[in-house]
């Protein structure tokens, strides 16, 4: 019998594993939701939807407030923001990655701390928000770009570091700048798991097709995306202006419909 594919990760499954896909968690039984201008709906994951990632298996609990349990296999690692941690069992250790750009990162209001776990062991992850999870499964030699305090977890198997953007934050903070952090694989596959608030889009941009983006409701690109500051001729407040975000093709770009400003500090 012919595979199933996942309309939303691409990962082809044996027919008779189930309505979900055993990566991402999408529906199966369940068409790509697209608009007549070229966004798709990231995948709603149903409540208590399974899928794997290693040797670790995520359930994810709820939907307006989503949370993901995690199974960690012996020897997984996942890694995240400290506050995202729901509960988790004693047995479970924490300790400290090591980022580097400390003071540039407490100036950007991005978090000092990043935190890994290991297992074996069950550990859980939200948000204090409503909004959806957005399950990326990334294959060797990948890289995306995610806006800073949207990433909930990510595993050991992914390579982490941020860069900023130039003369972006959003409407009202345009020209301060933006930091996202960065997500790479090399030789293994990994998975990666955003929180979008509200819900979330994505659109795969052509080679050279540019659109231009609200910087706070930017969630996500591929790195292939270029993307800079772009002032329009509207003034916000007495010095201020009006900053969009240009991103040129090719690859994806993800947004999230609802934003909210994480103040530095």
């Amino acid at each position: 019998m012919d595979k199933l594919q996942c309309d939303w990760c691409g990962v082809q499954t044996p027919p008779g594993t189930g309505h979900t896909c055993p990566s991402c968690g999408a529906p199966l039984d369940e068409a790509n939701k697209v608009s007549d201008s070229g966004w798709r709906e990231a995948p709603r994951l149903r409540d208590m939807t399974e899928f794997r990632f290693g040797n670790s298996v995520c359930q994810v609990e709820g939907e307006l407030v989503p949370v993901a349990e995690i199974a960690l296999g012996p020897g997984d690692q996942v890694y995240y923001e400290h506050h995202v941690m729901l509960w988790k069992d004693e047995a479970v250790p924490i300790f400290a990655l090591n980022t580097g750009g400390g003071v540039k990162r407490s100036l950007a209001g991005m978090p000092l701390v990043i935190t890994v776990s290991q297992g074996p062991g069950r550990i859980a992850f939200s948000r204090d928000s409503p909004g959806e999870l957005v399950v990326l499964p990334m294959h060797p030699g990948m890289e995306l770009d995610v806006r800073e305090h949207a990433f909930l977890l990510a595993s050991g198997s992914i390579n982490y570091s941020f860069v900023r953007i130039k003369g972006l934050a959003n409407i009202l903070h345009g020209g301060n700048g933006m930091y996202m952090d960065r997500f790479i694989t090399q030789g293994y596959p990994g998975l990666l798991m955003l929180h979008g608030y509200g819900n979330v889009f994505e659109r795969n941009l052509r080679p050279g097709e540019k659109i231009l983006v609200e910087p706070g409701g930017f969630l996500y690109k591929d790195a292939s995306v270029q993307m800079q500051a772009v002032p329009q001729n509207i003034k916000v407040g007495l010095f201020g202006r009006m900053y969009l975000a240009e991103m040129t093709g090719p690859g994806r770009v993800g947004i999230q419909s609802m934003y909210v400003h994480h103040r530095s500090g």
